[in-house]
């Protein structure tokens, strides 16, 4: 199987994780050539919130990856890459997180998604709900889970 395109979901809580995570992409894509498709997904409140406190104008067309793109860990996951050589994209959404990720996966054809979460009890998933177990399961590749411990 060869490894061309990688799909790294990037959340705002990933800050703890954000160096396993980075260390796992590069030792991924790095000797693959991969390209990495970074994706950071808003709900729409997040958006709005984010967008605002970047002070963007309320009358200017932002999209969702612009940004994305200023979302810190996504700009730490970025120069990261770059600094490895390695090629990326940034892609912003706005809706349910499992979904979206799952959408760019197939979009992109990635044969490989990289996600990052932490230990749940079953019970937990259960109540709480789970978005990296909702990825791993609805995935249309292998899914790579970089725990936070």
């Amino acid at each position: 199987m060869s490894l061309d395109e990688v799909v790294v979901a990037v959340g705002d809580d990933a800050e703890h994780q954000i160096d396993a995570i980075e260390q796992t992409v590069i030792d991924i894509a790095g000797p693959t050539g991969a390209t990495v498709h970074l994706a950071h997904v808003f709900s729409d409140d997040e958006y709005d919130q984010f967008r605002d406190q970047l002070d963007f104008d309320r009358d200017a067309e932002v999209t969702p990856t612009v940004v994305a793109g200023r979302q810190v860990n996504v700009r730490e996951l970025g120069e990261a890459l770059d600094a490895a050589d390695i090629d990326f994209e940034t892609h912003g959404s706005i809706g349910q997180r499992s979904e979206e990720v799952v959408e760019l996966a197939e979009d992109a054809d990635a044969d490989l998604v990289v996600i990052g979460g932490k230990s749940r009890s079953p019970t937990g998933k259960a109540v709480f709900g789970s978005t990296p177990q909702e990825i791993l399961l609805n995935s249309p590749c292998p899914v790579t889970f970089v725990r936070n411990d």
